[in-house]
């Protein structure tokens, strides 16, 4: 049996992740609005569907997820709760702080709040925790010793809740289960813009926490979100939702082959183990290609109001324009700047700069041979540099892709009859999912260059002092600014220790005689 994983999201952009992200299962899986399978899904041939894995299922046959929502503030999950998915979810795991006041953008507020409201959120999870057989939480979190589990948790890192009460949440975990493993989908902000002013305190004292207490932190970066919506689906101005769709498109790729297993990577923990060589080098980046799933529909079709049915058509198909899904090229996209989840361009900084591990989720009828003649020619043409102290290869797991949303594609676009009659012809008839497509999960020396970016911003505040009066009113700060300190060296030897894993002596680094702890858990705990 497949191990569950729980999912916990916090914050605004955590639960609104969360809401597309199980949106995206449920199509996957074949599951409607109200957790009761769809009709082809009862038809369908799905042997290697795992349910399970996210789903458990009730007395009367729904499926529920195992999912978490907390927040500081009501507006984002009353939206969940009167959206099309509000009967999918179990209502006693929704989280709102009673008096709705939110966190203020302030790390140190939302901190301390979570300190105030853990009772609460714990019996949530230790409820969903002994529901399940043989969890392995994902995306958050369980309570009750069990084998061999992993954590996961959603948020971002700029605003008060999702770094403030997120932060508290992991630290929490990490002491409740000092040997489990920890992952996070953390969303980073862009470095040069925002609109939380004080996004680089919040930024740096979360970076501290997901150092010092994440296993693996999956870096989102949302300056590269915004360019793939703008560069890739033909977006000039995306929102939030539509970046959140992007999000939970790659999220649900990097889980197939827990949720449609193979022979390989079928748990949690053997992924993260075959990525992460050294403690502290935890933050992983992902790629994902084509971006033509069933999601971007949404970007293409225009209201009636901004465009004419025909001006809808073009777009559309524009955004889904796919020249070549074959494993070679799949694989080849999947190491380009373009399709990456991180802004940070891996070769600006240093010649140095390398892959420490990287992973390829192919999805698709893939015959093992094409793997191999694809991974000889990216060698073959120095596509990719490693680390010169470990392997130099590629690991690739092969995973089917979900047999439903062939069904869910002939029946989902709204008002397609008067675009069929306006432009002639079907549109539904184009809209197969591609042959191949890739997600790559990497852990790679320039996110570095990332951790940089927002050092540089922090230091051009504090320079300043701005902004720090909210912050000195609240339990964490009263005593002193120690605190940002003490983060702000946290991050810089984290990109001294990436810099250095560039070296060939990088198997010395953090040896007796030097000042780097090789294990930040381990001195969280001190």
């Amino acid at each position: 049996m497949p191990r569950e994983l729980l999912t916990v999201s916090a914050g605004q952009a955590g639960n609104q992740i969360s809401s597309e992200f199980w949106a995206q299962l449920c199509a996957e899986h074949g599951i409607s609005n109200d957790g009761m399978l769809e009709d082809y899904a009862l038809a369908a041939d799905a042997p290697h569907d795992r349910k399970d894995v996210f789903f458990y299922q009730a007395d009367d046959e729904r499926y529920i997820p195992r999912a978490v929502m907390i927040d500081l503030e009501p507006r984002v999950l009353n939206n969940i709760r009167n959206s099309p998915f509000k009967n999918l979810y179990n209502p006693e795991n929704f989280y709102s702080s009673p008096d709705g006041g939110g966190a203020g953008n302030n790390f140190a507020k939302g901190h301390a709040r979570g300190e105030m409201v853990w009772n609460d959120i714990a019996e949530m999870l230790e409820r969903e925790a002994e529901g399940s057989d043989s969890l392995e939480a994902r995306l958050v979190i369980s309570l009750r010793p069990i084998p061999d589990p992993g954590i996961m948790l959603l948020h971002s890192i700029a605003g008060g809740t999702g770094s403030g009460l997120g932060s508290y949440v992991l630290e929490r975990l990490s002491d409740i289960f000092p040997k489990k493993l920890i992952q996070t989908y953390s969303v980073f902000p862009d470095a040069g813009a925002g609109d939380v002013v004080v996004q680089p305190y919040n930024s740096l004292l979360t970076l501290r926490r997901l150092t010092e207490f994440a296993d693996s932190v999956v870096v989102l970066d949302n300056k590269a979100l915004s360019g793939i919506c703008q560069d890739r689906l033909h977006v000039g101005e995306p929102s939030f939702a539509q970046t959140n769709q992007l999000v939970s498109t790659v999220m649900a790729a990097s889980t197939q082959t827990l949720r449609y297993p193979g022979y390989m990577n079928n748990d949690l923990v053997s992924m993260i183990a075959s990525l992460i060589p050294t403690p502290r080098c935890h933050f992983l980046t992902t790629s994902y290609t084509p971006f033509t799933s069933d999601k971007v529909e949404q970007f293409g079709t225009l209201t009636p109001a901004s465009a004419s049915k025909l001006t809808q058509f073009r777009v559309y198909f524009q955004a889904r324009a796919v020249r070549k899904t074959t494993v070679l090229d799949v694989m080849r996209r999947l190491l380009q700047p373009k399709n990456r989840l991180v802004s940070t361009s891996f070769t600006s900084d240093a010649k140095s700069a390398c892959y420490i591990s990287v992973m390829n989720v192919i999805q698709g009828d893939v015959d093992p041979t094409d793997v191999h003649k694809s991974l000889v020619r990216i060698r073959e043409r120095s596509l990719a540099s490693f680390i010169p102290w470990g392997p130099a290869s590629i690991q690739v797991a092969l995973t089917k892709q979900s047999p439903y949303l062939k069904y869910r594609n002939r029946t989902r676009l709204g008002g397609e009859e008067a675009v069929e009659n306006e432009v002639g012809g079907d549109a539904r008839m184009g809209m197969k999912a591609p042959r191949v497509s890739g997600c790559m999960v990497a852990n790679h020396t320039g996110i570095a260059s990332l951790f940089a970016g927002h050092l540089r911003q922090y230091d051009n505040m504090r320079g300043r002092n701005a902004f720090l009066a909210e912050y000195r009113k609240e339990p964490m700060f009263e005593n002193g600014l120690e605190e940002f300190d003490e983060a702000r060296s946290i991050a810089q030897e984290l990109i001294d220790e990436y810099k250095a894993a560039e070296k060939a002596d990088y198997v010395d680094y953090g040896a007796p005689g030097q000042t780097v702890l090789s294990d930040p858990r381990a001195r969280a705990r001190t």
